[in-house]
């Protein structure tokens, strides 16, 4: 077996047996990864507080030629994002992101950029920045790069360009925005000024520099349509909203 290093953002922990533990952890080389990490439960020093779910932890670990569970031999800790165990509308919001990767990126499906930006917003929520505003960064960005990104740059139904010049709506169907002369407004065609979608636009090709930038009125637009996009696209309600507040 051969094995290799890699900076590792631990999503799941569960036991197995007496002292060992089934990981699961994202890699930027090779996605979403299964190990069994043997006798971790009793060794402090091959996995010293490295295998917490969320940590950022340089694993070794080598896979099997069968595909099946790889062998976690050691890690380190990089960072463990303390700030995200301090309440638990923060530890809702880390659970999420989790779950939205692992629906995005199954296993074994790699994105260096997706590893950078999940590593990232575990980062930015776990320093406490408007937290509200990082996650709808996260999940904006997550789904562009999951292949799911929203189309803004000409209406949906009849092609006209879009100017950044008037409101624009939502279509959850076509999954990008239509203009005012083809669909009006309403709860299920949510809409965005042209200060949202430049916004979105932003977001979704990780250009934000930080949350708290972004202006109450555009947060909500945004989200409304985030959620009825994710939704319609995944086809399926994740567990963890549940949680969020």
């Amino acid at each position: 077996m051969k094995y290799t290093s890699s900076p590792s953002i631990i999503m799941r922990i569960r036991d197995l047996g007496e002292s060992d533990l089934l990981v699961t952890f994202f890699t930027p080389d090779r996605g979403q990864l299964k190990g069994v990490a043997k006798a971790a439960r009793k060794s402090r020093k091959r996995f010293a507080n490295c295998l917490e779910t969320f940590s950022l932890a340089d694993l070794e670990y080598g896979i099997r030629k069968d595909g099946g569970l790889c062998f976690i031999r050691s890690g380190r800790l990089l960072d463990g994002f303390p700030g995200l165990r301090g309440d638990f509308n923060t530890l809702s919001k880390a659970s999420f992101m989790i779950e939205l990767t692992e629906v995005l990126f199954p296993s074994e499906v790699a994105d260096r950029a997706m590893f950078d930006h999940l590593s990232h917003s575990l980062g930015r929520l776990a320093s406490g920045s408007e937290s509200d505003q990082a996650l709808l960064f996260f999940e904006a960005r997550a789904l562009a790069l999951g292949g799911y990104a929203i189309r803004t740059e000409k209406c949906c139904i009849c092609g006209r360009h879009y100017t950044h010049t008037g409101t624009a709506v939502f279509k959850r169907e076509k999954g990008g925005i239509a203009c005012l002369r083809c669909q009006q407004k309403s709860t299920e065609t949510p809409s965005l000024t042209p200060e949202s979608v430049s916004i979105l636009e932003h977001m979704q090709h990780g250009a934000i520099a930080e949350p708290g930038c972004v202006w109450e009125g555009a947060t909500e637009e945004i989200r409304s349509v985030i959620d009825l996009h994710r939704e319609y696209r995944l086809e399926r309600r994740l567990k963890t909203l549940k949680y969020l507040l």
